[in-house]
Parts: C-alpha cells; structure tokens; sequence
C-alpha cells in the first residue's frame, strides 16, 4: 500500500486536483506527502554570459520565489487535513528527472501529478514531462486531468 505520495507542483489548477487528492488519500491510510516545485533555471547563453548576469539573479530569485509559493500550497492542504508534509523547491533543466530522483531519494511509493501544467502549442514544443516521468518512473505515477 501506499504510505507517501510525492506530488510535483507546476501551481496550476490541474496540479490542485492532483494535491486535493493526495491529501486525501494521506489523510485515509495515515500516510504523508512530499511537495516539490522543480522550476528551471536561468537558460544561459556562453555569448553573452557577463550580460546577463544580473538578468539571470533576477529570474532564478523569482522563479524560487513562484516554486515556494507552489509547494505552500501543498503545505497548507496538508497541515489543514493534519498530514505530513514535506515540501521542497528544486531547479533543473530537466523537471521529470528531478521529480523521479526525488521520489526515489524520499522513498515515495506514488507520485500524484497533474496532466500536464503548459496549454497550446507550448505543451506540443516543449514535450509534457508527465509524459517523461510516465515513461521513466519504476514507481507508480496517478495522472489528473
């Protein structure tokens, strides 16, 4: 049985349903959770890297920012519903292998996670790292729509 969900937050509403429901769950079979917000980091460019240097500090400081705002969330569905509740921030250029090293360094049995956080043709482009987490994860992932 499963005894703590890892759920990746991107803040959208689909990543709601995905905390709703761990939460849920959790409270059920005395189990907890672990948030995670994986934001990406600044996307340097060697040709102009003393440039933006500053540009850079400016992004990352907010995109922690946003990601603590994120897991927060998680955080304050789990204390109301008196789960435990771990919450973490981490930056990667790749969001599914993050969230599928978090899951195995915690020990998480399942990961709950939205369908996909990016609409249009962004998510086409970009590629949906839920798709890349489905394919790579040895544990088992509940995907919400």
């Amino acid at each position: 049985m499963f005894r703590k969900i890892l759920v990746p937050t991107d803040g959208s509403e689909l990543s709601g349903k995905a905390i709703k429901a761990a939460v849920e769950l959790a409270g059920k079979i005395d189990g907890s959770i672990v948030g995670l917000c994986v934001s990406e980091p600044y996307p340097y460019s060697p040709l102009s890297e003393g440039a933006i240097a500053g540009d850079a500090a400016t992004y990352e400081a907010r995109s922690r920012e946003l990601a603590q705002r994120h897991v927060q969330k998680v955080k304050d569905a789990a204390a109301a519903a008196n789960v435990p509740c771990e919450a973490m921030v981490a930056q990667s250029f790749s969001p599914f292998e993050e969230i599928i090293d978090v899951a195995r360094n915690k020990g998480c049995d399942v990961i709950f996670m939205a369908s996909h956080g990016r609409k249009g043709l962004n998510r086409l482009f970009i590629g949906s790292e839920t798709q890349k987490v489905l394919a790579h994860s040895d544990i088992p992932v509940m995907v919400f729509r």
